[in-house]
């Protein structure tokens, strides 16, 4: 049963339940018949019986006022072709019956004897075995015997047996018939499901990009299935999009993270080659190699920790955070000073949001030391991407909910294809610019997003090429 289709199953339990149906019906309507056959002889012979019991007396067997050509229409007119006389004793005291009634098949003497006298109806067996009777018996009212009235049941069997070959035949073709439309019915109907079959078989060829059609109404439920699997197709087209960007995103960051480490630590094997191989005989050239490695070593243990805070932010932000109420103008006033120290040709200004007013409070829930890494990055970006010189902006207070602190310079900006990409981490708008310290790795605007979304709020970007940039670092009033 498991091999056969679904259609081809579908088909074996309608024609099972048609043919237990139409078996029901026609069992139904031949017992019905029957007992109404029944009923109406029953009828017939109770009143035949009931009237001659109480005649004067049973006729002799070989009375010559009996009319054979004359009892037998009579008998047959009213149902009960044949009638027996018993005495007291249960001796046959004689009896009449139709001409058209061969003798041979009438019920035996014996078996007439053992009829209840209370007016119920028995079967009895014809003497030779060939047909069945129905007989009813009365107790004779006028003289101590008992009436016997009995009719074959030949008419009663053959009108059930017509029926039921009758029902035969017809239920056999109209199962045929509906087995047929059926067939044809459930081929149309499980068409849908071939289509969906077609299109999954695609789909796991590596189509993704395949949905299954609109194939009936929305409110059926061939509907539901289409337009839930079509949600679930999309779903996976975007597992499998999103784990091949990570996958190309992994390979990216294995790449630079491997270019990063190769440089320092090919400037520190190259200064250990030099002492190894004697091609620093002078003290000043062993301390000149040594303040190498030096810087080199600190390049690599800046990029580490930043690499271990970026995946430590990754996995569990809220757990590298030691919050405490504070107030961003505290930062803004000392990345102004670190700004001027850094570069005391700049003009920094200290103003609200969007150079509007004066500063403004901006008190927030944050760790002051993450934050204070936030703003060092975007200062120490503004720094190293705009000539020296350049004016700045810092403006710190409450903006559209939020508490905001904003560095915006007025340097040459950046294009939409590097804006949409100067928060990737190792990611460089200049690429061919010495570094320095390790501090241009690529990770610095990176690590400033993700501790400031680590704080439920974000870093944003506004930029326009020839025109400077600003981030705003916005975060969740206290």
């Amino acid at each position: 049963m498991k091999r056969l289709s679904l259609r081809a199953r579908l088909l074996l339990l309608t024609a099972g339940l048609l043919l237990a149906g139409l078996t029901l019906v026609s069992t139904l309507v031949s017992d019905q018949l029957e007992h109404f056959q029944l009923d109406r002889l029953d009828g017939q012979l109770r009143s035949m019986t009931e009237l001659i019991s109480r005649a004067a007396g049973p006729p002799p067997a070989e009375s010559p006022a009996v009319r054979p050509d004359l009892v037998g229409p009579a008998l047959d007119l009213f149902g009960t072709p044949y009638v027996v006389y018993l005495d007291a004793s249960g001796a046959v005291a004689g009896g009449l019956h139709s001409a058209r009634v061969d003798g041979a098949t009438l019920p035996p003497f014996d078996a007439l004897r053992t009829v209840p006298t209370d007016g119920t109806a028995v079967d009895l067996n014809a003497a030779d075995g060939s047909e069945r009777w129905r007989a009813v018996a009365r107790p004779a009212v006028r003289w101590g015997g008992t009436v016997v009235s009995a009719a074959p049941l030949a008419d009663t069997d053959a009108t059930l047996t017509q029926l039921r070959v009758s029902s035969l035949i017809t239920g056999a073709g109209l199962l045929v018939v509906l087995t047929a439309a059926g067939w044809f019915a459930l081929g149309r109907g499980l068409r849908p499901l071939r289509r969906i079959e077609h299109t999954a078989a695609a789909i796991a060829g590596g189509d993704l990009t395949r949905r299954v059609p609109v194939l009936a109404p929305p409110g059926t439920e061939i509907g539901h299935l289409s337009a839930s699997l079509n949600t679930m197709l999309g779903q996976l087209e975007g597992a499998f999009a999103d784990r091949a960007a990570s996958e190309a995103r992994m390979r990216t960051f294995v790449a630079d993270v491997s270019h990063e480490l190769r440089t320092p630590l090919f400037g520190i094997k190259g200064s250990t080659e030099l002492y190894r191989m004697g091609a620093l005989p002078e003290a000043s050239d062993v301390d000149d190699a040594m303040h190498r490695i030096d810087r080199e070593a600190t390049r690599l243990t800046a990029l580490t920790e930043d690499l271990l805070l970026l995946a430590q932010l990754d996995e569990a932000p809220e757990d590298q955070l030691d919050r405490a109420p504070m107030d961003l103008r505290t930062l803004a006033v000392d990345a102004r000073h670190d700004l001027r120290t850094l570069d005391p040709s700049r003009t920094v200004s200290l103003t609200g949001p969007g150079g509007l007013g004066p500063p403004g409070p901006a008190p927030v829930d944050g760790d002051e030391a993450r934050l204070r890494q936030v703003v060092t990055n975007l200062v120490g970006n503004a720094a190293a991407h705009t000539p020296p010189g350049t004016p700045v902006r810092i403006g710190v207070g409450t903006a559209d909910g939020r508490a905001v602190l904003e560095v915006a310079d007025d340097g040459p900006g950046m294009t939409a294809e590097q804006a949409d990409k100067v928060f990737n981490r190792f990611y460089r708008a200049d690429r061919s610019r010495t570094r320095t310290g390790g501090a241009d790795a690529g990770l610095g605007l990176s690590i400033a997003r993700s501790l400031a979304r680590a704080h439920g709020g974000d870093v944003e970007l506004a930029t326009v090429l020839g025109e400077g940039a600003r981030f705003r670092l916005a975060l969740p009033l206290l």
